[in-house]
């Protein structure tokens, strides 16, 4: 893929600072931090080292990356490791895709509560599915999933949703055999959609009595508990949105399946078209209208208060498993899938989790190894030095 000509960087950079001074008292601390770590990322602020090929000898000058989560130019090799990891944890069955959304009018109020309602958002889908799928009317057995929480649509704007990468199928009640998903989504949508509803208005109302909800703007008046608890009675009024994917086959298309999902930012740098100073102009799918893609300008001050949306509070997991795939059981519960799929001994590849993590020679693809650490002041003056050798 070539390297795009508009990065988000570039937007920030030229319009971040003046964005800063007319929003500071709307701005978190958390923003302002990713907005400088994106800005410094891949420059001489960050440092760099000098590197040299092993095998033909060839020396490159490379910026250090920020490494933060919601930088667009830092998450491919986090991806290729943790893609690498979960190698090991596919099962050979069909796997499924489900997404759990949240509706509009529970934005803003997400938006003003995101550690808390987002961990809520997390719990709400994990007990559906698992109560659901324990029910022997719809599978009867235990299952085990990954979720990974994203907050945008294609278009920047607030979407909270979270996507759920599934085996189709679990164990059987007593852990001897495994049972197979009957459905060609899973899990009956309309079900799901009722039970997560309940489980997350539920989750609120909780919270709210323990005064763990902050209310602010135009959302102040639901405060108070007569008014909360007629808000919570509009959440009823309409169904829920799960959507369920038919099954996409087997590990290997899994593998290829989770690139898409897993380490994604708000906004790729390959989506953007152009920057003019003011105006940022991007390519986005009209998911409403048939999937089409369509283009999008927007000033550079709404552009960037779109893509600090998505900013995830400081420690927040936005990947998390659930069920026979949890931490705490992962390893013995993955190997008893195994032994009731008949599958052989799982083999690690070393090899491709190594290669993920390394710079490749440009010229003869082989490992490009690190020779010298430079401080920003050093990879000033290195990368100075270079341009003026180039140049003569």
């Amino acid at each position: 893929m070539t390297r795009p000509t508009i990065e988000v960087a570039d937007i920030l950079r030229a319009q971040g600072e003046a964005f800063f001074d007319r929003h500071r008292s709307q701005i978190r601390f958390q923003q302002m931090k990713v907005m400088r770590a994106i800005v410094r990322c891949r420059t001489a602020a960050l440092g760099g080292h000098r590197d040299k090929c092993s095998q033909c000898d060839f020396r490159a000058l490379s910026f250090n990356s920020c490494r933060n989560r919601h930088c667009p130019k830092c998450q491919a090799q986090a991806r290729a490791r943790w893609i690498a990891n979960r190698e090991q944890e596919l099962l050979s069955t069909r796997y499924f895709h489900v997404v759990f959304t949240l509706p509009r009018e529970l934005h803003t109020l997400v938006l003003q509560n995101q550690a808390r309602l987002y961990s809520l958002l997390f719990r709400a889908v994990a007990e559906t599915l698992l109560d659901v799928a324990q029910n022997a009317e719809h599978l009867g057995a235990e299952i085990g999933f990954f979720s990974i929480l994203h907050t945008w649509g294609q278009n920047l704007l607030f979407h909270p949703h979270i996507h759920c990468v599934i085996p189709g199928g679990g164990f059987s009640p007593d852990r001897t055999h495994w049972i197979h998903s009957r459905y060609p989504f899973f899990l009956p949508v309309k079900v799901l959609g009722k039970v997560f509803r309940g489980k997350f208005a539920a989750g609120l109302k909780r919270a709210f009595r323990q005064d763990h909800l902050f209310f602010a703007g135009q959302i102040e008046h639901l405060a108070e508990p007569k008014r909360f608890a007629a808000f919570l009675r509009t959440l009823f009024r309409h169904d829920w949105v799960v959507y369920a994917k038919p099954a996409f086959g087997g590990p290997e298309q899994v593998l290829r399946y989770l690139g898409r999902y897993t380490h994604r930012v708000a906004i790729s740098n390959h989506r953007l078209l152009s920057f003019d100073g003011n105006q940022v102009t991007f390519r986005w799918r009209d998911y409403a209208r048939g999937n089409k893609s369509r283009t999008m300008t927007v000033s550079a001050d709404e552009f960037t208060r779109r893509f600090l949306l998505h900013i995830v509070p400081k420690g927040f997991v936005r990947i998390r498993h659930f069920g026979f795939m949890a931490n705490s059981q992962r390893s013995v519960s993955i190997a008893l899938c195994r032994q009731l799929l008949r599958m052989a001994p799982p083999v690690r590849s070393e090899e491709a989790v190594s290669t993920n993590s390394v710079w490749l020679c440009p010229l003869c693809q082989a490992p490009m190894t690190v020779i010298a650490r430079l401080t920003s002041a050093e990879m000033i003056w290195s990368f100075t030095t270079k341009c003026i050798s180039d140049t003569s």
